[in-house]
């Protein structure tokens, strides 16, 4: 993997055993993995059992982290990969097998959340708005629309909510149109 000055040194910093010591190191490591997921989200930098280590080296080591973890599942690296590229900054065994224990982990967790399927449309609502003034008092007298779509994913429903203008609308509609006359001719052949 092709990584910058900067993530390197940021790695070379992870795997120092004077600065990150082995429990600071795995501590930091579940952290940072789990800040990928989004529900999750807790910080490295608030965390108590890091708050020894200087925040600034925190800041880019988990910058440098999530490069590389992100780097790795982007080019869906392997474990020789994987541990060629931290033992090249120093990472000793254990910490390769820690780190990569919860690459497994999060690259599981990113193929399972990546979702092909698009929201599909199973409600729209429009209401016609006509704005005279600005708030900067300036006569606009234009008509927008206010667009409510309702979606569902998987069972889950959600609203999307937007206004556009006149030609807009007019684009949207001929854009949808097409979008269903290929449908309709991708199903037919």
């Amino acid at each position: 993997m092709e990584l910058s000055e900067s993530v390197l040194k940021g790695l070379q910093t992870l795997a120092d055993p004077n600065v990150f010591d082995l429990k600071s190191f795995t501590t930091f490591t579940e952290v940072a993995f789990d800040s990928l997921d989004s529900s999750r989200g807790e910080s490295v930098l608030g965390h108590p059992e890091l708050r020894h280590i200087d925040q600034t080296t925190l800041k880019h080591c988990h910058t440098a982290a999530t490069t590389f973890i992100l780097e790795g599942v982007k080019q869906n690296a392997d474990k020789s990969t994987i541990s060629s590229c931290l033992e090249d900054v120093r990472f000793q065994n254990e910490r390769v097998d820690t780190f990569y224990n919860s690459f497994q982990f999060i690259y599981l967790f990113m193929l399972l959340s990546t979702d092909t399927c698009p929201p599909h449309i199973t409600d729209a609502e429009w209401r016609l708005e006509y704005c005279i003034k600005n708030s900067h008092v300036h006569k606009v007298n234009q008509p927008s629309y206010l667009i409510s779509l309702n979606t569902e994913r998987a069972g889950a429903s959600s609203e999307i909510n937007f206004s556009c203008t006149m030609d807009q609308l007019q684009d949207l509609v001929g854009k949808m149109k097409d979008a269903a006359k290929s449908l309709e001719r991708a199903t037919q052949s």
